[in-house]
């Protein structure tokens, strides 16, 4: 459970501060702080939760370890500078905190052996950072124009794109990872991933593909039309079901890491 817990956190921090590079500075000062206040809070729960060197190799593990440190201390300070000191601080903080979380996520998909290539889980686990942060950075952005209604919709409208793709690349990785898990299969592997996923157990598999990647495909669909037309508040409400999905479908893709080491 906490290396559920860990993954999970990890993704969601490291993938909130990558999409924050990719909002205008005109939102506000207070939208930065905020959004790194909460991933600083999530870092420090999923270290607190950081699992044992029997759950993933420890060479790799520690690297990946040492990297969310740095990206935990680069993004406090950043948490402080934002809104009260100018300069080239505050983006040096950011984009450390940014490339150590990078690192971090790299580091977590080579440490645990999987029945895919590590190259492929290193992907899957990059792509499951961004669907989360995505979704999380819209939803939060969505409710910041309660704070400044003359915001203008535009910022939402790009956020709201670049959660559907991030959603439509997760769904791609996810189908190349369960092909090669099926076509992967040796017998010393234990039972196969296809008679896993359509056993009593594999209810889990099927959750993971209904709530985690059906579901905010069609949520973002929705929240794009309503985008389109400047309905800020409908978009809204529809990111936090979209968002709940995705919390959802990860955090069941972080147990079926552990579960199947098939990283889905």
């Amino acid at each position: 459970m906490d290396a559920v817990l860990f993954l999970f956190l990890s993704r969601l921090s490291f993938g909130i501060i990558f999409t924050l590079l990719l909002i205008s500075k005109t939102v506000g000062v207070k939208f930065f702080r905020f959004n790194a206040g909460l991933v600083v809070i999530l870092l420090v729960i999923g270290l607190a939760f950081r699992p044992s060197g029997t759950v993933f190799s420890a060479g790799a593990h520690s690297v990946g370890l040492v990297a969310l440190v740095i990206a935990t201390l680069a993004l406090s300070i950043y948490w402080f500078a934002v809104g009260r000191v100018s300069g080239v601080l505050r983006p040096l903080c950011l984009w450390t905190g940014a490339g150590c979380g990078l690192l971090a996520l790299i580091a977590q998909g080579a440490s645990v052996t999987m029945h895919v290539p590590t190259a492929l889980t290193i992907v899957s686990f990059l792509t499951s950072a961004l669907l989360l942060g995505g979704t999380c950075t819209a939803m939060i952005l969505g409710h910041w124009y309660l704070v400044l209604p003359s915001l203008d919709v535009s910022h939402l409208q790009s956020i709201v794109k670049f959660h559907i793709g991030s959603t439509l690349i997760r769904i791609i990785v996810v189908g190349a990872v369960i092909f090669f898990a099926i076509i992967g299969w040796e017998p010393s592997m234990g039972p196969s991933f296809d008679r896993y996923i359509l056993s009593l157990d594999g209810v889990f598999f099927w959750q993971r593909i209904l709530f985690g990647l059906l579901g905010p495909v069609v949520l973002a669909y929705m929240t794009w039309e309503t985008a389109k037309i400047k309905s800020t508040q409908s978009a809204t409400g529809i990111l936090y079901v979209d968002f709940f999905t995705v919390i959802v479908g990860e955090s069941l893709a972080s147990y079926l890491v552990l579960a199947t080491a098939v990283p889905i």
